[in-house]
């Protein structure tokens, strides 16, 4: 007699295929988020100690990822759109170190430091961040951090507004949270909030962790505006105002009406609950005020004396990082501030490297938005326009507010930044693992009887 052979239970989901890669590549993906989380801690990363451990941990952990490749039978490297403008970026820094190019040549080659360990972690994010769990890890990561980030600053500001971690008393400035700068406080929280902001509003949770989510993202938006930044809350607003339009697109009408609502009305709460006068006064005004912020007329006038600066080396620019040493001789008013960068990342580009640079920083720029807009379709259901949106957002928030600050002078603000472009510009690399189908019917039933309720 014969018995029919006992055959493996087949899974009825497809199986998400896995690429080729090290164990050590996870330790190396999370510690680099941990590097991305520890800069805002240190002030920014603006301070010499602070620039070290950012440059030597990224090149600790590219000499980690180096050995295990060529300890593994076969070197695998994936490529980004985003390595040729990189590239070109830092061979133009390399040529402005010649003799005669740049106006200081130690700025510029510390700039170039600066932007290769930028590089790197860009570099690592696209060799190790290839998995839907981990993408799923870091996204709660962020969000705890941010929240995290924000409750601190919130307790700071109402009990001790003038001091870092309760501690240390800067020279001049405006803190709020880590921050000297309450305008770099805002740009962080740019690009940090769209991450629970866009799972809020998809399907990749519960009801309970979606609405978790948007309380996180609303507590963290009500604290630009406490922050006092104006150009965090016009940024902020252009990012809602985006994020709503992918939101109609999708033509998304199950409950997000009350969520949305439900999110403002939690950011207009805290506002008013901690500081809401202040608030409406520092919106009221484009003035400036008690604080060490500069006009409004005043950054018309610096950006008037950098297209003069600009005109006078249109091609390659003064250099790299050698905006403070320039900027004196153009300078066409008197001020007790240092101005020691331009309130506008896009002409201080332009003075530093020219219009290479800026045409190098356009080209970027394209290479980052074709991509993640061409993934962002289906983002409530699919992780991979889930991951493109929530960096869209953050990339366009930061982008606008660069046009009166210069949130990408600081270290932390830009490797973040610069992260986010990565992964926006990657391949859909991402699977979604579909929920079962008695779940999913669970949360229909649930949904449909409280809008019954409400």
């Amino acid at each position: 007699m014969t018995a029919p052979l006992p055959l493996a239970h087949l899974p009825t989901e497809a199986v998400e295929p896995k690429p080729a890669r090290l164990p050590r590549d996870s330790k190396i993906l999370f510690s680099l988020t941990a590097l991305l989380m520890f800069c805002p801690l240190a002030f920014g990363a603006v301070e010499p100690w602070a620039i070290f451990i950012l440059q030597a941990a990224s090149a600790l952990l590219f000499i980690i990822w180096a050995i295990g490749q060529l300890r593994s039978p076969q070197v695998s490297i994936q490529w980004s759109p985003l390595f040729a403008p990189a590239l070109a970026f830092a061979g133009l820094m390399c040529v402005q170190l010649l003799r005669g190019v740049s106006a200081y040549r130690q700025a510029t080659y510390s700039q170039l430091l600066l932007y290769v360990s930028y590089g790197i972690a860009c570099f690592l994010l696209v060799q190790t961040l290839t998995r839907s769990r981990e993408v799923r890890k870091v996204g709660k990561a962020l969000t705890a951090y941010g929240a995290a980030i924000a409750l601190f600053a919130v307790l700071q500001n109402l009990s001790s507004p003038n001091k870092l971690y309760w501690l240390r008393t800067p020279h001049g400035g405006w803190i709020y949270g880590p921050y000297v700068n309450h305008n770099h406080y805002a740009g962080l929280m740019e690009m940090l909030i769209p991450v629970p902001l866009v799972f809020a509003f998809s399907r990749f949770g519960s009801r309970r962790e979606r609405w978790i989510a948007a309380s996180i993202a609303a507590f963290m938006g009500a604290t630009i505006f406490l922050s006092g930044s104006r150009g965090g809350m016009i940024a902020f607003a252009v990012e809602i105002a985006i994020f709503v339009a992918f939101i109609v697109r999708e033509q998304q009408k199950q409950n997000v009406a009350i969520l949305l609502s439900a999110f403002l009305l939690i950011s207009l709460g805290v506002i008013a609950w901690t500081g809401g006068s202040e608030v409406k006064a520092r919106i009221a005004t484009l003035g400036g005020d008690k604080h060490s912020d500069l006009s409004a007329n005043m950054r018309e006038q610096i950006d008037r004396d950098i297209l003069r600066m600009s005109r006078q080396r249109p091609l390659l620019g003064w250099g790299q990082g050698t905006f403070a040493d320039v900027y004196p001789r153009f300078r066409s008013f008197y001020t007790d501030s240092l101005v020691n960068a331009a309130h506008n990342d896009f002409l201080q580009v332009l003075a530093e490297t020219g219009i290479l640079g800026f045409g190098i920083l356009i080209w970027f720029l394209v290479r980052v938005l074709r991509p993640a807009l061409r993934k962002s379709h289906k983002w409530p259901s699919n992780l991979n326009g889930a991951v493109s949106v929530a960096a869209i957002l953050g990339i366009s928030g930061i982008l606008v507010h660069s046009l009166v600050d210069f949130n990408m002078q600081v270290p932390a603000n830009a490797a973040l930044f610069y992260s986010l472009c990565t992964v926006a510009s990657m391949e859909p690399r991402f699977r979604t693992h579909r929920r079962s189908h008695r779940q999913l019917e669970a949360e229909c039933f649930e949904e449909s009887r409280e809008s019954v309720n409400i």
